[in-house]
């Protein structure tokens, strides 16, 4: 381990003596690649000098103690080498989770798509009560959210809702909340009192910059219609929509939600590029076996991750096996007890991966 931490050390500094070079500072796409691998270890080689910083400190305080001092002194000294020992044993465990292999889409901005499943009107509505519990999620996170397209139900749910959220580290929190959602609730529609179950899949994809992804423009086709509002019915006079169609693989993505077709037709480039992403990133991943899909996690929507149970006022997540005993106050966007033990379990397989 300690051997890969000093290739890590040594590799930070030569892209810190690159990054000083004249001829990468006027190579903009140059420039961005390495400052970015750079910010990407910048946490692990920190953890990594104040680890070795606290050696040094140990083995000077330890060379106190077999001196012959003062009783007052020795227990000083004592008090300050368990406190070193402690410090150097949280800095281990760090950094052998750093060593972990780090999804390099976890910085990403974030497009997140629900959509009604199973359960009519009631699916919709829950729809929206999810867009409202991530839109909350990310305000208190400070993350801009931006809704790119929606197809509102005539209760005022959603039948499908494409939104993104920017911020750094948006996609590590929002990937675990890719799956089906169920809801157990009574419809404000029942008379009868009767507890419906109603589903709705959130599928979440990193963004990709412009440069990242090559698309060929004669590969793309542009269409414009009106906007529509509730119930499909059109409601902007003006062409302002942009549906775009990428011809060699039938992936589209459309963007209604802006008064400018400029800005909706950049916001369904946006989506188009994330769609792209994922097809290729899970085309990777059939090559994978299966015994290392289920270790990493596959990721498909069709997976049951977590159940809403709003007479028990119960938040199940059967990806870990807990319940939540606290449904509201997760509706209005805390999710970072629930986010957090998803992470901890992804990081013990992990490292359980590793050492097999």
């Amino acid at each position: 381990m300690f051997e890969k931490l000093e290739l890590i050390q040594r590799h930070y500094d030569e892209l810190s003596q690159l990054l000083a070079q004249v001829e990468i500072a006027t190579d903009h796409r140059r420039l961005q690649e390495l400052s970015k691998e750079r910010a990407g270890l910048e946490d692990i080689v920190s953890m990594y000098q104040e680890y070795k910083a606290k050696g040094k400190e140990l083995g000077e305080l330890e060379a106190l103690l077999n001196a012959r001092g003062e009783a007052e002194m020795t227990a000083l000294v004592k008090e300050e080498v368990s406190k070193l020992k402690e410090r150097q044993g949280e800095l281990l465990r760090e950094l052998k989770l750093s060593l972990t292999p780090k999804d390099p889409n976890d910085d990403r901005d974030v497009i997140v798509e629900i959509r009604a499943g199973a359960g009519g009107e009631e699916a919709s509505l829950f729809a929206g009560d999810l867009f409202r519990m991530y839109s909350r999620y990310a305000q208190t996170k400070g993350w801009q959210v931006e809704v790119i397209d929606s197809n509102q139900s005539e209760r005022g749910g959603f039948k499908e809702l494409i939104f993104e959220i920017k911020g750094k580290g948006a996609f590590s929190r929002f990937k675990h909340e890719r799956g089906v959602h169920r809801v157990q609730r009574v419809p404000a529609t029942e008379a009868s009192g009767r507890i419906h179950t109603s589903t709705t899949t959130v599928a979440v994809l990193p963004e990709v910059e412009e440069i990242e992804l090559d698309i060929n423009p004669d590969d793309l086709k542009m269409e414009f219609f009106h906007s529509r509002g509730a119930g499909g019915q059109n409601v902007n006079k003006v062409t302002t929509a942009v549906r775009i169609t990428h011809l060699p693989t039938g992936i589209m993505a459309s963007c209604q939600d802006e008064r400018s077709q400029i800005r909706n037709r950049m916001k369904a480039m946006a989506v188009l590029r994330a769609r792209l992403l994922d097809m290729e990133q899970r085309k990777q991943s059939e090559s994978i076996d299966k015994e290392r899909r289920m270790q990493v996690g596959s990721g498909q929507r069709a997976e049951k991750i977590r159940t809403y149970n709003f007479p028990q006022n119960r938040v199940t997540d059967h990806r870990i096996n807990l319940s939540f005993h606290d449904l509201q106050q997760i509706l209005e966007g805390e999710l970072d007890e629930i986010i957090e033990a998803l992470i901890s379990k992804e990081q013990v397989e992990q490292l359980e991966a590793a050492v097999t």
